[in-house]
């Protein structure tokens, strides 16, 4: 069952953030520190006003509300997501999926790009993960990436797309990667601006280059750097689901220092994305209690990481958009152990947040990728 869906959160919940925004209780901060202690203290007071007296959740919600959104029943799960038709004489179905802390939102800027061209366009399908947004939440246990992905084709077959493309980063990148190795005869082709810090291909210690090892070096440095958030989110989430859904200041916290260290904003986290931009993702969080439900599938993917066995290959074709400011920037050879990589696509600038940060070098580069196809 497919159905019509318009978002309209409750103004009571909209008031309720005001009030807890209002009664904030700050924490102190060392002199000096910047964000190098995690998100800094004027910035979050001077995000904090603005959420306050200038953000308007109603206006996002026309934003979102201006495509059409439905709301899809699979295997007992609500999954919402959007449905754009192209404008083109031939348009490839491509369902474009999210990562964390972002959320469906970060693809808004893409649809245009990706919809509008009367030669070559897309039928764009952008879902909310189990978890997140206005999709429902699943509290039984392994709901990782490859089930999400079980769920996605149901729900591009229900479509009635039999053959279609995947694009993704962050945890989109994993599901894209799983849908691609469980139904290759269904996927024209993938396109990624993320692998996971989990991938490990099938290799003998024989084949580990010099490039192979630097990488995994680069991995652990930023992880003793980076990754607490990764740990905890991993092995005790609702621990950290307490505060986080309790606290918007916290929520806001949490999530906008990652916006600022994974992003390619040159020092300056307004460089690339404004205030109402940044809390357009992070009041769709509040909203809807997802913090907890997000940040699980972090624990349900350690359980089955992206180690490639003998036989694991992902058979369709990839294309790799290598942004300079991402996380985890493996080698081409490395990838190609277990992808089948015929594009690879070195980009000028953009970090983490791909689709929000470049979407029109993001868009220019899945066009080029599924027209060669």
């Amino acid at each position: 069952m497919i159905k019509p869906y318009l978002i309209n959160v409750h103004q009571e919940i909209l008031d309720d953030l005001n009030l807890r925004i209002k009664n904030t209780r700050w924490p102190d901060e060392m002199d000096n520190s910047e964000w190098n202690y995690g998100s800094n203290l004027s910035y979050m007071k001077e995000l904090s006003n603005y959420w306050l007296n200038d953000f308007s959740w109603r206006k996002v919600e026309k934003e979102i509300n201006a495509f059409p959104n439905f709301m899809a029943e699979i295997d007992g799960h609500q999954i919402h997501f959007l449905h754009i038709k192209g404008k083109g004489e031939k348009s490839i179905p491509l369902i474009i999926t999210h990562g964390w802390p972002g959320s469906f939102i970060e693809m808004l800027k893409l649809i245009p790009l990706l919809t509008n061209d009367e030669n070559f366009s897309f039928d764009l399908v952008i879902p909310s993960v189990i978890g997140f947004g206005f999709s429902s939440k699943c509290v039984e246990s392994g709901c990782d990436n490859a089930y999400v992905a079980g769920v996605w084709h149901k729900l591009m077959l229900k479509l009635g797309y039999k053959k279609y493309g995947a694009q993704g980063g962050d945890i989109g990148s994993g599901i894209s990667t799983r849908l691609a190795m469980k139904y290759p005869d269904h996927i024209i082709g993938i396109h990624l601006n993320y692998v996971s810090d989990s991938f490990q291909p099938y290799m003998t210690e024989e084949e580990l280059s010099e490039d192979v090892i630097k990488y995994n070096q680069g991995l652990e440095e930023w992880a003793s750097r980076e990754a607490g958030y990764a740990y905890i989110q991993s092995t005790k989430p609702i621990t950290l689901g307490y505060g986080l859904n309790d606290s918007p200041i916290g929520l806001c916290a949490w999530i906008v220092e990652k916006f600022n260290s994974w992003s390619d904003n040159e020092g300056n986290l307004e460089n690339i994305f404004t205030k109402d931009e940044i809390l357009a993702n992070i009041t769709l969080y509040w909203v809807t209690q997802t913090i907890h439900s997000s940040i699980r599938i972090y624990n349900e993917n350690s359980k089955n990481p992206m180690k490639f066995g003998v036989n694991d290959f992902v058979k369709p074709p990839v294309a790799y958009a290598n942004f300079p400011k991402e996380l985890s920037r493996p080698p081409k050879a490395y990838m190609s152990k277990g992808y089948n990589v015929t594009r690879w696509t070195n980009m000028p600038k953009g970090g983490h947040f791909a689709a929000m940060e470049q979407p029109e070098l993001l868009a220019s580069d899945i066009k080029d990728f599924f027209y060669s196809l």
